[in-house]
């Protein structure tokens, strides 16, 4: 009875590892789907594969290794980072710091207009038709929120 328990469990720890590793595979055949949830011929011969290698005693790295040297590195979901790769994996990076330094350097120049076209003020120096429009835009409150007038007041024309 516990030798048979042992199989068991021996075959429930394949099968979940062989659905681990299959969920990150992808099929070669659909491209979009893994070869866990593929019916292609070629992922049903993956998932035996998988299967097979975990009986003799491979590891996943092992594994993966076999499957990425017979099938290319487009073959797992999740690419390694090397040299090859960096531009891939560092884009959204650098595109967040060059928006974020944009940003910062707009902000900063918009502020340091500001504090310029005061400083002239003071100083008697006339301003520019639109650094007068930019300064009566900043220095003009906005309207009040949430104030509007009631259909009654609108009827009766006032």
């Amino acid at each position: 009875m516990e030798n048979k328990n042992d199989e068991v469990k021996k075959r429930q720890i394949v099968e979940a590892r062989a659905r681990n590793i299959s969920h990150n595979v992808r099929c070669t055949e659909c491209g979009s789907q893994s070869i866990e949830d593929s019916q292609a011929d070629i992922a049903i011969l993956l998932r035996k594969l998988i299967r097979d290698e975990i009986q003799t005693g491979k590891s996943d790295k092992e594994i993966y290794k076999k499957l990425e040297d017979e099938y290319g590195e487009t073959v797992l979901y999740a690419p390694k980072f090397d040299l090859q790769t960096a531009a891939l994996w560092l884009s959204p990076l650098l595109f967040a710091g060059t928006a974020a330094g944009v940003w910062a350097y707009r902000r900063h120049k918009q502020r340091t207009n500001v504090h310029i076209m005061a400083l002239n003020l003071v100083r008697g120096v006339p301003l520019t038709p639109k650094e007068k429009e930019t300064m009566l835009d900043l220095l003009t409150p906005p309207p009040p929120q949430g104030v509007t007038s009631s259909l009654w007041s609108r009827w009766l024309g006032r």
